[in-house]
C-alpha cells in the first residue's frame, strides 16, 4: 500500500509545480457559474421554485456541481491511451504494482490537489459574488464529502474503462470525447436530472452517471433529505462495486490483446 500512497504524493507534488495553471481555471469556472446564474434567474422570473428548487438552491447546485467536478475530473483515460500508443505500457506491466490501481492513485493525487487549490478557493470566490445557500448542517457536509468521494471513484472507473478500450481500438480519441460529453449531460452537471422528462429520468436511473454529479449536488443543496440521502449514498456505493466487474473483464482481455504500436 505504501507505494500507492507514494504515487498519490508524487502526483500531488507534480500538480503543485504547475499550480499557476489553475488560477485561470478558477476564473473560467467562476464566469461559467455566473453565466448559469443569470440564465436561471431569467428562467425562474417571478417563480419561487421549479421542481422543488428555488433560484438560490439552483445557483448553489450549479456552483457545487462545477466545483465538485474540479475534484473528480481527471484525464487518466487519455494517459492510458497515450501510454499504449507510445508503447510505455509494456514497461508499466513489469513494474511492481498493479497498473490500474496505480492510475487510480495518480488520479486521486490530482483530485486532492484540485480540491485544495481549485474547488475550495473557487467556491470562496463564487460565494463572494453570487447568492449561495451554504448549509450549516454538519450531517449534510459529511454526506456531501462521502458522496463526492464516490463521485471520484465512479468517474475514475468510467475513465479506466474508456482507457482500456485503447487496447482494442488503438485510437479511441473520439470515444473519449464522446464519453466526456455524455457524462456532463447525463450526470446532472449541466441540468438537474429532475428537470428531464419522466421517461429520460427512468432511463438515467439505470445508468451510473447520476451518481457522479447529481447526487452530491442535491445532497449539498438539501434537495435530498433524510432517507433520500442514505439511499443516494447506497446507490453510489452499489455503482462503484458494479463497475469493478466490466473493468476486470476488459482488463483480462486487454492483457491478451496487447500490441505495442511504438516505443
Amino acid at each position: 500500500m505504501a507505494k500507492y500512497i507514494e504515487m498519490i504524493r508524487i502526483r500531488f507534488l507534480m500538480m503543485l509545480a504547475y499550480r499557476t495553471n489553475y488560477y485561470s481555471g478558477i476564473l473560467i469556472y467562476s464566469i461559467n457559474i455566473g453565466a448559469y446564474y443569470f440564465l436561471w434567474s431569467a428562467i425562474y422570473g417571478e417563480k419561487e421554485s421549479i421542481q422543488g428548487l428555488s433560484v438560490i438552491q439552483m445557483t448553489t447546485y450549479i456552483a457545487v456541481a462545477w466545483m465538485a467536478r474540479a475534484f473528480y475530473f481527471n484525464n487518466i483515460d487519455r494517459e492510458i491511451a497515450t501510454e499504449i500508443k507510445d508503447g510505455k505500457v509494456a514497461i508499466e506491466f513489469i513494474r511492481p504494482y498493479h497498473y490500474l490501481r496505480m492510475k487510480m492513485m495518480q488520479a486521486l493525487g490530482e483530485g486532492i490537489f484540485r480540491l485544495f487549490f481549485f474547488s475550495v478557493p473557487g467556491m470562496v470566490i463564487v460565494y463572494l459574488f453570487f447568492p449561495l445557500d451554504l448549509s450549516t448542517n454538519v450531517v449534510i457536509w459529511i454526506s456531501f464529502f462521502v458522496s463526492i468521494m464516490f463521485s471520484f471513484i465512479i468517474n475514475t472507473q468510467i475513465n479506466l474503462l474508456a482507457g482500456i478500450t485503447t487496447f482494442f481500438l488503438y485510437n479511441n480519441d473520439g470515444l473519449i470525447r464522446a464519453k466526456r460529453v455524455v457524462i456532463d449531460l447525463f450526470s446532472g452537471l449541466l441540468l438537474p436530472i429532475s428537470f428531464y422528462p419522466i421517461w429520460a429520468q427512468e432511463v438515467m436511473g439505470y445508468l451510473p452517471f447520476q451518481a457522479i454529479s447529481y447526487i452530491p449536488s442535491m445532497i449539498f443543496t438539501e434537495g435530498f433529505k433524510g432517507m433520500d440521502i442514505v439511499n443516494a449514498l447506497i446507490l453510489q456505493g452499489i455503482w462503484s462495486i458494479i463497475l469493478i466487474i466490466p473493468i476486470q473483464l476488459l482488463w483480462m482481455l486487454a492483457k491478451k490483446q496487447l500490441i505495442i504500436q511504438g516505443g
